[in-house]
């Protein structure tokens, strides 16, 4: 018993040391114990860890207007959808800064912000080439700081229901838990297409 032949306070810290530089038979085996049962339980927990899959991340996104969606592709795999809010005047694509309306085209995440005042937000690489010369030739500015983001701290509470109404002045907006999903499997790079 280890209280019975291993009593260290009443032995001292001397005789401790002693042990472990002389142990006897019965320290052995307990030490040897000690030491399968540590190393069975690494290995269980190296295991588990491999076991679990990293998850597949987005090469794509499909941003389809029309039907307030937004789609995370890798290849032609569906990886999740969601429903979101648009600008406030949704339907057409971005012409100027300060017309409410949600781009169309083909951009790419071109940055991440975790302290957004909407919680998360991935920039869209909104205006391309084609977005300045149509503005230029309107005589006006494109506007930009375009992104797919969350809520406000003072709105989180709604939820869903945010996207009873398309709100923001251009962007993609979803719930702060599928901002936080989706900034878990978006990379800067990642292509995203806005169909009208």
């Amino acid at each position: 018993m280890w209280r019975a032949e291993y009593d260290i306070p009443s032995k001292g810290w001397l005789n401790v040391i002693g042990m472990l530089l002389q142990p006897d038979q019965n320290f052995r085996k307990l030490a040897s114990k000690l030491f399968l049962v540590f190393f069975l339980a690494v290995a269980t927990a190296a295991l588990a860890c491999a076991a679990v899959p990293s998850p597949q991340l987005a090469d794509h996104i499909l941003i389809v207007k029309s039907k307030r969606t937004m789609t995370l592709m890798h290849g032609a795999k569906v990886l999740k959808s969601y429903s979101v809010a648009l600008g406030t005047v949704p339907v057409g694509p971005k012409e100027r800064q300060g017309d409410h309306k949600t781009p169309e085209g083909n951009y790419v995440i071109s940055a991440k912000n975790s302290h957004s005042q909407f919680h998360f937000a991935l920039r869209i690489s909104y205006p391309s080439a084609e977005d300045k010369a149509r503005a230029r030739k309107l005589g006006v500015s494109p506007g930009g700081d375009i992104m797919i983001h969350g809520l406000a701290s003072s709105f989180a509470f709604l939820g869903a229901l945010h996207r009873k109404t398309d709100w923001t002045d251009g962007c993609i907006a979803v719930t702060n838990p599928e901002i936080e999903e989706i900034w878990s499997l978006v990379s800067v790079g990642t292509t995203v297409e806005i169909r009208p």
